[in-house]
């Protein structure tokens, strides 16, 4: 028997983000992809993404002061 992680109440929802929106962050933001935190493009709740090394994850958590707190991570090889 499986378990999906993803399905796991304390897990964030993970979003792949596509290039243009990506290059919107970077501006929004006046950053780059380096000034970012990373995450492993083998973490098992990303895994069913398919995303590549470079590619750019928002991560949507619950927040009870925020409502909804987004992070973005840049995926890394393990």
């Amino acid at each position: 028997m499986a378990f999906d992680v993803t399905k796991h109440t304390l897990v964030s929802k993970h979003l792949k983000v596509s290039d243009t929106e990506k290059e919107s962050v970077f501006k929004q933001y006046n950053i780059n992809s380096k000034d970012l935190p990373k995450i492993l493009k083998d973490d098992i709740a990303i895994a069913h993404l398919n995303l590549k090394v470079g590619d750019l994850v928002k991560i949507e958590r619950v927040s009870k002061t925020a409502g909804i707190a987004v992070y973005y991570r840049v995926i890394i090889e393990g």
